[in-house]
């Protein structure tokens, strides 16, 4: 009798393991590893195949084509996609719930059906009303796009073999489930299956395949890692649901950078693009107050400036908070001890809060010089000038040092009507900056000399 061998998979992040343990080595989840029994493999058809598959092998000098894309009309979206969605591509979009991936997916199908694309949405969470009553909204409901609700993979497998599409979305790939498989749909190896699948459709047919997955309490895609490596692109689609605009983020692209952000408006009739971010997130921003800094950021060739906004306040506990918004608190706190200790300014009677304004998300080390100009200016109650931007990377010496792209980051600010602009000295002396922005001040190698600039004084 043939015995089965069987295997545990960390439902997690999908490491698998020989034999049942309680910790989980590769994200240290407890008790997430399940045994799972594997797809039987006929060895007889594998020692078969070995003589009769042959591999081609090519020359990297070949002169083969870049792969073909599709253009959506939606030049945000192409944008992040590299140029447009690569045909036999897989794309996973992840987001919060509700936070509009039906809806910029529906603009996008329905763009590229205008196009001549034979576009495919096929749904395991809506009803067919419920997604024409979207189409309604958002004006596309006379594109040809076929539509269908089915969950079984079998099923939409065949569904996509008959109709042969361009571009077809899976809204989501976590309610699609095979019999094959002896687990609730969802579960680590339903979705990994069921993606492994729709991948190998993709890369045999030509269709473009974009995965829609749900994600976990922090923000992650839930599901095995392996889906991400399955996949050529990965996207996020982020924004605070206080706020009107959308980002959309690549995290993977195959075919084009990973920095790259499409930003756009959530309107009454869906996502509108925003062709200009900078002047959206500065529309609002107050003029004459203090702990306000404009920051030149660059995210992905796209430069971009925010408004960057500290409040110092007196504290009334016995340890002072730290409360960040879109920026990342272990390098506030970083910041603030090269403030305390490189220009004797003392926080820690004061609670910090520190914002971006609009909701966008900074992770650039460009951005230390706008904060610690931010807080200076909360702490000591003088405000920048309103016309002024700020960029630079500050090291724990207290040096602040150059960054790149400090031209186009420039040129995007003088476009916007700012005259100065805080950078560091050693940009300064360099003679490929061509814009006329005043340099503010004479001379900054130093945090110090950031402080005396804004303050007047040496130390506060």
């Amino acid at each position: 009798m043939t015995k089965n061998n069987t295997i545990f998979t960390c439902q997690s992040c999908g490491s698998v393991y020989s034999k049942w343990q309680g910790r989980c080595d590769d994200c240290l989840g407890w008790n997430t590893i399940v045994e799972e029994v594997p797809l039987s493999q006929n060895s007889k058809a594998i020692s078969s195949a070995k003589g009769s598959t042959k591999i081609d092998f090519f020359s990297l000098h070949d002169n083969n084509p870049s792969p073909p894309r599709i253009t959506t009309g939606n030049n945000e979206f192409d944008r992040v996609c590299g140029g447009g969605l690569v045909r036999s591509s897989a794309v996973l979009l992840g987001g919060d719930p509700g936070i509009g991936k039906s809806t910029i997916l529906m603009q996008v199908l329905a763009g590229a059906a205008d196009t001549g694309a034979n576009a495919l949405y096929i749904s395991g969470e809506e009803s067919i009303s419920q997604i024409q009553d979207r189409a309604k909204r958002l004006n596309v409901e006379k594109s040809s796009i076929s539509l269908a609700t089915e969950t079984e993979l079998g099923r939409v497998l065949a569904a996509l073999k008959s109709k042969k599409p361009d571009i077809a979305i899976i809204d989501s790939i976590q309610t699609l489930w095979t019999d094959t498989i002896s687990a609730a749909p969802g579960t680590v190896a339903q979705v990994r299956t069921c993606a492994h699948e729709l991948v190998r459709f993709a890369k045999s047919t030509g269709c473009t395949i974009i995965l829609v997955g749900h994600v976990t309490k922090d923000g992650q895609i839930a599901g095995p890692r392996v889906v991400e490596h399955l996949v050529d692109a990965v996207l996020q689609f982020e924004g605070e649901r206080g706020h009107h605009f959308r980002i959309l983020r690549a995290l993977k692209n195959r075919f084009g950078a990973t920095d790259e952000i499409g930003v756009f408006e959530m309107a009454e009739c869906g996502l509108v693009e925003v062709p200009n971010p900078s002047a959206l997130f500065l529309d609002e921003r107050g003029i004459g107050h203090a702990g306000s800094a404009v920051f030149a950021g660059i995210e992905g060739t796209r430069p971009i400036l925010v408004e960057i906004q500290a409040l110092a306040a007196k504290t009334t506990f016995g340890s002072p908070r730290r409360a960040v918004v879109g920026w990342e608190p272990n390098r506030l706190a970083m910041l603030l001890a090269v403030i305390e200790t490189r220009c004797n300014i003392a926080f820690g009677g004061f609670d910090i809060y520190l914002n971006v304004a609009g909701g966008l998300k900074i992770s650039e080390p460009a951005a230390d010089l706008a904060v610690a100009a931010a807080l200076i200016s909360a702490i000591s109650g003088v405000p920048l000038p309103d016309d002024c931007v700020v960029f630079g990377e500050i090291a724990l010496s207290g040096d602040v040092r150059s960054v790149p792209r400090a031209e186009a980051r420039m040129k995007e600010a003088e476009k916007l009507g700012f005259t100065r602009a805080i950078i560091p000295q050693s940009r300064k002396s360099g003679t490929s900056i061509n814009v006329s922005l005043e340099l503010l001040p004479t001379h900054i190698e130093r945090l110090k000399d950031l402080v005396f600039h804004i303050t007047g004084e040496d130390e506060l």
